[in-house]
Order: structure tokens, then C-alpha cells, then sequence
């Protein structure tokens, strides 16, 4: 089999269902399955995959009675994929050509690229800003203390957002998002997955350091677009929330890849994150997604 697509889904039944049908619509010529593993969902979302699975038979169902994360569902996804290729989707997208198709061209005819993305745009059109650098301490300094959506001028987070980044271009990259990342099968082995450390963000970030320390190659490549609506999922969470959850996995990352120092400086950080962030939830203040800013 040419690729699996690994989907993790969790209360966006609506979406999910356009995401499948667009996959199946579009993607053609080539052999595939679509794994949706779903997150104990309570939106109707498992009984819908069950409709869909008896008449879809490229669909491959694991409906988890517990929400497991983002990166322990994509292994469990993962374990039971075919596919010499994997693509790691998110639900709350749609395919508009045959993407999959081009990137297992683009791949094929680059053997030393290990993973790749495209660009993603947003349903009106615009660009989503996917491709970041490496994070430093003092871009994540900014980004707890919330200055990233004021103080975009900033040398630490114009480099760590990639703000000069030509998505024009094809090129290797640091980090792309988890949102859309497509590798090759043996080198997603060869890292031994995802780190299920993360449960929920920091974990694509990982995951790409862990490809390039391995001698592997990331790229992006605009041989193709995907449509992106953005963090429906996480929308239904609160924004205190959210950040325990962020700054948890950043906490993670930065004692892994940083020294002492670097981790106890941010730690000290986390209650002004914290209460920036519960402030933000009592005044209703919806901050832009890093891929806007």
C-alpha cells in the first residue's frame, strides 16, 4: 500500500465527515487508507464512523472509550497502518486536489527528505503561517508573557515564527506543524513514533528535533494546498486550560533539549502565564493562533 492517512478526532463530527469525504473524493490512482481513531468523542462521532466504515472499505476504525492525546492516538494509528508512507491529518481539514498524491510524487522523486509538508490555507483563502524554527528561551518568554501578538517585531519571535519564511519556495525546514506531516514509514520507526510524553501540544516540535538529531531531512513543499479551519477541537476548551496544557509540553521539551537553567526559567514564568491566561477566559478574549500572527 502507497500511504496511510492517520487522522486523531475529537468532537468535530461535522468536520471529520467532510475531511473523509473530501479524502475519498479527491485522492485517486493510488492505493491508501484512511485510520480515524477517535478520542472517546461525545458528539456522535463514533456512530457516524460506524455508518461510514460499512460502506467505505479503505476506512480503518479505532474508537478509544478514554481520550488518549494527540500523540498516543497517532501511534495507536500508526501501529495498525500499511501504508509505505504515513500522513498524520487533522480532522478539521479538507482536500481540494489529490494532495496525497503529490506529495507521494514529491517524496518519490526526493528519497533523502524524510518527512514534508504543503501550504495550508485557511477556508477564506488566506495563508496559514505552518513552518516555525527551533524554540528558544526567550521567544517562549514572550510567548507566555502573551507579547507575541503585540511585539511581532521582535527578533526571538520573528525567527521562531519564521516570519521571513517564503512559502513560495520549496526548502528543508526545522519544524512543521503536526496539523499535516507526511514521512516515510521507516524513518517514523526509526524515531520510534511520537513521544507520548506530550499528551497534547509540543509534540510535533519534538518529533521533528528527533528526525533532523537522527540526520534526517524536513521539507515543505507548495506543490500542493490543504484547507484548514483551525483548532475546532481545541476551541472547546477553555483557555486556562489550554495553556496547563501548552505550557506542560513546553516544559517537557525544554528539559529534554535545553539546559537547567533554560527549563527553571521558564517554570518561573508559569504562574503570570497562568493568570494572563485565566484573565484572558474571564474577559472573553480570543487570541490569534500562532498561524495568523
Amino acid at each position: 500500500m502507497d500511504f496511510s492517512i492517520i487522522i486523531v478526532n475529537w468532537n468535530v463530527k461535522s468536520l471529520l465527515k467532510k475531511c473523509l469525504a473530501s479524502i475519498f473524493e479527491k485522492t485517486q490512482d493510488i492505493s491508501f487508507e484512511a485510520i480515524v481513531v477517535d478520542n472517546n468523542s461525545t458528539d456522535g462521532s463514533q456512530e457516524m464512523l460506524r455508518e461510514l466504515v460499512n460502506n467505505q472499505p479503505n476506512l480503518k476504525l479505532i474508537l478509544n472509550d478514554f481520550n488518549a492525546g494527540f500523540a498516543k492516538a497517532n501511534n495507536q494509528g500508526a501501529k495498525i497502518a500499511k501504508g509505505r508512507y504515513l500522513l498524520f491529518m487533522n480532522p478539521d481539514m479538507e482536500s481540494i486536489e489529490d494532495s496525497a498524491n503529490k506529495l507521494v510524487s514529491f517524496m518519490e522523486k526526493h528519497p533523502g527528505i524524510a518527512a514534508s509538508t504543503c501550504q495550508l490555507i485557511y477556508p477564506d483563502g488566506q495563508r496559514q503561517n505552518n513552518i516555525k524554527r527551533d524554540p528558544s528561551f526567550w521567544s517562549q518568554f514572550f510567548i507566555l508573557l502573551k507579547l507575541h501578538h503585540f511585539l511581532t517585531w521582535l527578533p526571538p519571535i520573528k525567527s521562531y515564527l519564521a516570519k521571513d519564511f517564503d512559502y513560495t519556495r520549496e526548502q528543508a525546514v526545522q519544524q512543521v506543524m503536526g496539523t499535516f506531516l507526511f514521512i516515510r514509514r521507516e524513518i517514523f520507526e526509526k524515531i520510534n513514533g511520537w513521544n507520548e510524553d506530550y499528551w497534547l501540544w509540543w509534540e510535533d516540535v519534538d518529533l521533528c528535533q528527533r528526525i533532523r538529531k537522527a540526520g534526517e531531512t524536513i521539507f515543505y513543499t507548495p506543490v500542493t494546498k490543504i484547507v484548514h479551519y483551525e483548532g475546532k477541537s481545541f476551541e472547546q476548551k477553555l483557555s486556562l486550560e489550554k495553556q496547563k496544557q501548552f505550557n506542560h509540553g513546553m516544559l517537557i521539551y525544554f528539559k529534554k533539549y535545553h539546559s537547567r537553567l533554560t527549563h527553571w526559567g521558564l517554570l518561573v514564568l508559569q504562574p503570570i502565564s497562568l493568570l494572563l491566561a485565566y484573565l484572558s477566559q474571564l474577559l472573553d478574549i480570543k487570541p490569534r493562533p500562532q498561524g495568523k500572527i
